[in-house]
């Protein structure tokens, strides 16, 4: 699967989770030369605390495009610092 917004990879993998239709990413599959980290923070009833990044390339920002959970909940461990991504990008193999 790959991650593409703006004509760029932004991760690549054959090791996706898919949840809820997101595929969540590895975290070394990630091109971290695009991604910033955001203050966000979003909370789901099962998964537990989501953390997001930003998403800059060439230029231009999407804000909060990609998100994770560092420490999910015993439900969600299966994607537990895997990144999903939302927001006009691309996921697709």
């Amino acid at each position: 699967m790959k991650a593409i917004w703006n004509g760029r990879v932004l991760a690549e993998s054959d090791d996706t989770v898919v949840v809820e239709n997101n595929h969540y990413f590895p975290a070394m599959s990630l091109n971290r030369e695009f991604f910033r980290e955001s203050d966000t923070r979003t909370r789901c009833p099962w998964k537990g605390e989501a953390h997001y990044y930003s998403i800059v390339v060439d230029g231009k920002e999407n804000r909060d495009a990609a998100w994770y959970y560092p420490s999910a909940s015993e439900k969600a461990r299966s994607i537990e610092g895997r990144v999903a991504f939302w927001k006009g990008v691309s996921v697709a193999p």
